[in-house]
């Protein structure tokens, strides 16, 4: 399918996309034109899906190697509500935010409903929180094939055995969940492994697992998720404030 227009905001690319075009891209993406031979699959790079909220898009422009990622990824959604209301000041508008967990939880239901033989690999969290999140997805979804898991913490060496595991397993979609720009990095670096889709959703891992719970619908609702983990987490007031930076960058550029 044609991709909407995009909209920039500091700098980054952000696809002005609904929720239901995302998933059509993202099953395109899973799917190959039939033509194409099967010779030529495990040699098509990966395609990155990246979700940035506005404390990454500031990431970005700190971090060279966050921004040049973020420039040349097959989809930037907006996953979070200041990304949203920054867009209003451009020509191309946002509707409303795309969540990374929400987006994943959709596809994976489309995949076992119609009984996709695409299979997903989830990388990221504590370890242990990957293999309990594989479960709970497995009973949610019945008939999803999750290919393995594995937590994101790793050294050099069971890095090697993580990307031998990947690569004998070759799932369609892997979904990372390491933290905002590693885990960016992390699949820039390993465009050459045999998946067709490369998903970075943050801590959606931990949120299928149930060791992080999600803020409740009306929070999401009217894009205040964000105050939600602050009052159960108070500590991440110093993390909150970027926010106002960000919004005081998005009007200044805009004058």
């Amino acid at each position: 399918m044609a991709m909407a227009e995009k909209t920039t905001i500091l700098g980054v690319p952000v696809d002005a996309v609904t929720f239901d075009e995302v998933l059509s891209a993202l099953l395109g993406f899973l799917s190959p034109p039939a033509r194409e031979p099967a010779a030529l699959e495990t040699r098509t790079r990966p395609r990155l899906l990246v979700t940035p909220n506005p404390e990454m898009i500031m990431l970005a422009n700190r971090d060279a190697d966050v921004m040049r990622i973020m420039r040349s990824a097959d989809l930037v959604v907006p996953d979070g509500i200041g990304v949203v209301l920054a867009s209003r000041l451009n020509k191309v508008k946002i509707r409303r935010r795309v969540t990374g967990c929400d987006l994943m939880q959709a596809l994976f239901k489309t995949i076992a409903e119609n009984s996709l033989p695409h299979s997903v690999y989830l990388l990221g969290a504590a370890p242990g929180v990957a293999g309990i999140a594989g479960e709970k997805l497995t009973e949610k979804y019945a008939g999803l094939n999750i290919a393995g898991t594995h937590d994101g913490f790793f050294t050099p060496e069971r890095e090697k055995a993580l990307i031998a595991d990947i690569s004998a397993k070759k799932p369609d979609i892997l979904v990372i969940g390491m933290g905002m720009g590693t885990e960016q990095k992390w699949a820039e670096r390993h465009r050459e492994l045999p998946v067709r889709l490369m998903a970075c959703v943050g801590g959606a891992i931990d949120t299928w697992a149930g060791t992080v719970p999600r803020a409740p619908r009306f929070f999401r609702a009217i894009g205040m998720e964000w105050f939600y983990r602050l009052l159960r987490q108070p500590s991440r007031w110093r993390r909150q404030l970027i926010l106002p930076v960000f919004a005081w960058r998005v009007i200044w550029k805009r004058k």
